[in-house]
Parts: C-alpha cells; sequence; structure tokens
C-alpha cells in the first residue's frame, strides 16, 4: 500500500506532470513533422530519394540536439527564452512550407530547418524533464507515459484530419503549446533552485572531483552512445523498409502505430522492475527479436510480421536510449548535454547509414546480405554491452554491505551512493541518520520548507526500501556491518 502512494505522489506531482507533458508534445511534434515531411517529399520524388531526405533530416535534428548545450551554456536565460520563441515560430513558419512541396529541393531545404529547430527544441524538452523528473525511481515509467502520449496523439492527428493544411496547422499550434510548456518548466525549476537548492554535500563532491571516477563516466558514455547507435542499425533499416512500402503507395494503415504506445508503456513499467537493474538485458532480448525478424523477412517471410515486430520492438528501443541517458546525465558535469543525446545518436546513426541502407534494400535480392549483417551487428552489440555493464558509474541493483573498516563518513558517502540519492536528498538523509533532529528542524536547518522536505524524505524511504525514520536508522547501521 505505501509503494502504491508512492507511486501515485510521483505521478500526481505537478513538475512530474510537466515533465510527461512536455516530451509527450515534443514526441509527438516530431514523429508529427517526420511523417507530414516524408508524405510530402514522396510527391516529388522517388521511394529511394524519398528514405535519403528523411534520414538527412533526422541527422540534422541531431545537430540541434548538441546546439543546445551550448546555448544553455553561453547565453543569458532572456536571451535563451527569445530563441526559444524564435525557433518555435521558424518551426511552425517551415511546417507550412514543407506543405506546399512546391519543388524537392524547396521541401527539402524547408525540411532540413524545420528538423535542425526541432532538434534544438528536443534538447531543451530533455533537459528540463531531466529537472523536473526528481525521482529517479520511475523514469522509465515516466518515459514511457510521454512516449504513449506522443503517438496516441499522432494517430489521432492522422485520423481525424485528412487535409495537410490542417494538419500542418496543428503542428504549427503544437510548437508554439511546447514553447509555452519550455516556459512553464523552466519557471518551475527556478523556483526550486530558490526554495531548496544548496551547494553540494562534500560526499557528492568529492565523487565528481574524483578524475578517474570522471573517467570512467566519460567511457560509461562513450559505450552507451555507441550501444544506441549500433541497436539502431536493425531498426533504421526495418524503419527504411517500412517507408520504402509507404513511399510506393502501400497502405500500412494507422493501426500499427497503437503498438508503438503500447509498447512503450509497457517498456516504462517493465524497464522500472528492481530500479532498472535488469534495463539492459531486457532491451538485449528485444534486439535479439528484432535480428530474427530480419532473418525471416528476408528468408521470404509476410511483412506484416515485419512490421508488427518493428513497432513492438521500436517502441521499447526510444523508451531505453530516452531513459538511459537522462539517467546517465546526473552523473556528468553537463547533464544539458547528456539528456536528450539518446536521440541524438540515434538520428545520427539513421542519417550516417542511409545510403548503404537504401542500397543493401535495393540491391540485397537473395537477402544474405543483410542476414550476415544482422547477425553482425548482434555479435557487436554483444561486445558493447558488456563493455558499458563493466563501465557503468553506478549499479542499478539494491545496497550491498559496506566493510567495516571504513570511518562513518566514507561509509556514508558509499551508502548515499549506492541509494542513488540527489545531493540534497543526501544532505537530508545525513540529518535523519545523525542527528535526532524533527522534521521541522531539519527543514530549517536546510533551508527548505516542511513540505520539499518530506518530499526529500519520501523519496529517500522509497530508495532505501524502509517505510520510517527507524527502519532507515537501523538498516543505516546494519550496512556498516560485514555480514
Amino acid at each position: 500500500m505505501g509503494r502504491m502512494v508512492i507511486i501515485k505522489k510521483s505521478f500526481t506531482n505537478p513538475k512530474s506532470i510537466y515533465a510527461i507533458l512536455l516530451l509527450g508534445i515534443f514526441t509527438f511534434l516530431f514523429l508529427g513533422a517526420e511523417y507530414l515531411y516524408v508524405n510530402m517529399i514522396s510527391l516529388t520524388a522517388g521511394e529511394e530519394k524519398t528514405v535519403i531526405a528523411q534520414n538527412y533530416a533526422l541527422g540534422i535534428s541531431a545537430v540541434g540536439f548538441l546546439l543546445y548545450p551550448l546555448f544553455h551554456r553561453f547565453l543569458k536565460r532572456r536571451v535563451q527564452i527569445v530563441g526559444l520563441f524564435i525557433l518555435a515560430l521558424a518551426a511552425a513558419v517551415c511546417n507550412f512550407l514543407v506543405q506546399k512541396h512546391v519543388s524537392y529541393s524547396s521541401t527539402l531545404l524547408s525540411g532540413m530547418a524545420l528538423f535542425l529547430f526541432l532538434g534544438i527544441l528536443g534538447s531543451a524538452a530533455h533537459y528540463l524533464f531531466f529537472k523536473l523528473a526528481k525521482d529517479r525511481t520511475h523514469l522509465a515509467r515516466m518515459v514511457g507515459i510521454s512516449y504513449a502520449l506522443g503517438i496516441f496523439l499522432q494517430f489521432l492527428n492522422n485520423n481525424l484530419v485528412d487535409l495537410e493544411t490542417a494538419e500542418a496547422l496543428i503542428l504549427s499550434l503544437f510548437a508554439l503549446v511546447a514553447l509555452a510548456l519550455l516556459l512553464k518548466a523552466e519557471r518551475l525549476c527556478r523556483q526550486e533552485n530558490a526554495e531548496a537548492e544548496e551547494p553540494q554535500s562534500p560526499a557528492i563532491e568529492a565523487i565528481e572531483e574524483d578524475g578517474k571516477g570522471t573517467r570512467k563516466k566519460i567511457a560509461a558514455g562513450g559505450f552507451l552512445a555507441l550501444l544506441v547507435i549500433l541497436m539502431a542499425c536493425i531498426f533504421s533499416t526495418l524503419d527504411n523498409a517500412v517507408t520504402m512500402h509507404h513511399a510506393t503507395g502501400t497502405d500500412i494503415g494507422q493501426w500499427p502505430r497503437l503498438l508503438l504506445a503500447v509498447s512503450g508503456l509497457s517498456a516504462g513499467f517493465l524497464f522500472d522492475i528492481r530500479k532498472r537493474k535488469f534495463m539492459t538485458m531486457m532491451m538485449y532480448c528485444v534486439m535479439l527479436m528484432s535480428v530474427i525478424c530480419v532473418v525471416v523477412l528476408k528468408l521470404g517471410g509476410p511483412f506484416l510480421i515485419g512490421l508488427i515486430v518493428f513497432y513492438l520492438s521500436a517502441g521499447f528501443f526510444v523508451v531505453f536510449f530516452t531513459t538511459s541517458f537522462l539517467d546517465f546525465a546526473r552523473h556528468m558535469p553537463t547533464p544539458a548535454l547528456w539528456a536528450g543525446m539518446g536521440r541524438a545518436m540515434n538520428n545520427v546513426s539513421a542519417a550516417l547509414l542511409a545510403n548503404a541502407s537504401v542500397a543493401l534494400l535495393v540491391s540485397d535480392s537473395n537477402g544474405m546480405a543483410s542476414i550476415i549483417l544482422a547477425l553482425v551487428l548482434f555479435v557487436a552489440v554483444s561486445v558493447v554491452i558488456y563493455l558499458y555493464t563493466a563501465w557503468m558509474p553506478v549499479s542499478s541493483g539494491a545496497p550491498k554491505d559496506i566493510p567495516a573498516d571504513l570511518d562513518p563518513q566514507e561509509a556514508f558517502r558509499l551508502l548515499s551512493e549506492l541509494f542513488i540519492l540527489t545531493p540534497k536528498e543526501t544532505e537530508v538523509f545525513d540529518k535523519l541518520v545523525n542527528s535526532e533532529e524533527s522534521i521541522q528542524e531539519i527543514a530549517d536547518g536546510l533551508y527548505l520548507s516542511r513540505r520539499t522536505c518530506q518530499r526529500h524524505i519520501a523519496a529517500i524511504y522509497e530508495k532505501a526500501g524502509v517505510k520510517s525514520r527507524m527502519g532507515l536508522y537501523q538498516l543505516y547501521i546494519e550496512k556498516q556491518r560485514r555480514p
């Protein structure tokens, strides 16, 4: 019952709601713009050029994802707000230019500009989602819900709106809605910083200042990026196959997109089991299923099977790379760069593989080259998963016993890290186990409101798996003893 109450509070918290809406609206905006762009470009080009144009647009959006951290770092807040407003208006204009599809060149250039703007807006959305989603315990669920929301909105838009002009208008309006949510999210983050943000505790600072630890985190981030790129190779090939069928006039219908929403929701709830301890292994199994699907398709299997497997596995993949980098960003000194890196790496992979993937799909008549490539990629993914797991900065498993020969301060630091506490939760945790102060006294001593302090305490109890302060203290003492 207590766990259900905590889950309910997590998803009824205004910041969680804004985070889910923000990422969900961006997902709809990005996928809706991609769908409109592919439809319009296919009217002026063949299926091969359509696929290549689509993937080049995805590649330029990755540039936008990498540009936002520079804007965030070097521009003042007011300039950032004005810039986001201009970008939202520019995206709205580009939507209408794409919808006009005067020529292949004009549609291509308008689409490239559109996805550059969307990349910058998307990077801002991911970073503010990271700032608002303080409770990491249910991070994958929040990502899964937001992804399902975006897919469902796209499903409604594609089924209820028949005219491309109306579709472009709706996308333009949602670009302004996304801007409003960005500004509201930024305001909520500033209010929280003004109310509760304090300098980091010595334990956290010690973790961040460890040069060896920093190098290990950077290596883990590199392996994670490589893992996403390799996995995206398989999904991009399947996606290109679907796009080519769509460009030639094959009606695949809209119902398969509901599978994306279902798989995204399922992935969110499954990944969060045991604090995402099994998330990478689950994604590995999904990857294996996708490789088998490629083999079956190339051996003459029905296209419908490939379509269903693609949509089911794609939802898991999106939730995986989004959650992984959002979780990883909290270990890095520049979270604005890492929060949206999953989407950026996925889009980079699609752009780099555009020509090779299309050429393979067109020329591989017997399917052996595609099968061999899929198996090679699977082996590469297996190796990179092993390396990433070995270099992850923080294990997602349950806390282990701490050796008794450590001094209390070092034991406290390690236990805080194993519980995956935020800087502010670490300070509250210190007061809970090393003092007899009341909740109000702890709040006053840390310059927090009582409500904010209680929220931190609830998060600590959830992460530690206890229900009371006495239970937390007993766990704290027990974990400092040898088994």
